[in-house]
């Protein structure tokens, strides 16, 4: 699944560093509070990251590896060594940015929540694709607020 918000008066290569620095992920998520790197400071296909999640019902953490890194154009990260893939795309528009966000639940994830919870793998499965489908277009307009405001790079 995935959704996108247009950026107005942000180039493609403004708000994909903002993404880019993944430890501000918590000031756009609904769910991730915060990221920190595992492997040094800064993007990289291979780079690894750790996410705290919360819920009213639990608190949860996940390892993150970036898969892609294509500055201005994209940014991807694999759950829990390829369950769940997260992407964000950046896109020129007329006036702005266009950014989709995605998130794809991998057969590996499958697999794991069967293997994790039983009978109850399906309703699992369900559940985290209603948290993604409710939380990407927060996400989305935390992010286009923030950038729109002119809280972009951290270098800025």
């Amino acid at each position: 699944m995935s959704e996108s918000v247009v950026v107005y008066g942000r180039e493609p290569a403004e708000v994909y560093e903002m993404v880019a620095d993944v430890t501000r992920m918590g000031e756009w998520s609904p769910i991730c509070k915060q990221c920190r790197w595992l492997d040094g400071e800064g993007l990289r296909v291979g780079a690894r990251f750790v996410g705290r999640n919360e819920t009213p019902e639990r608190t949860w953490e996940t390892t993150c590896t970036v898969v892609t890194a294509d500055e201005g154009r994209e940014v991807a990260w694999v759950v829990n060594a390829g369950w769940v893939r997260w992407s964000y795309r950046f896109e020129p528009v007329d006036g702005g940015t266009r950014v989709t966000e995605g998130w794809e639940m991998l057969p590996a994830g499958i697999v794991g929540f069967r293997e994790r919870f039983g009978a109850d793998a399906d309703t699992q499965i369900a559940d985290r694709r209603e948290t993604a489908r409710a939380g990407i277009p927060a996400t989305l307009r935390a992010l286009k607020a923030a950038a729109e405001a002119g809280a972009g790079p951290a270098s800025q």
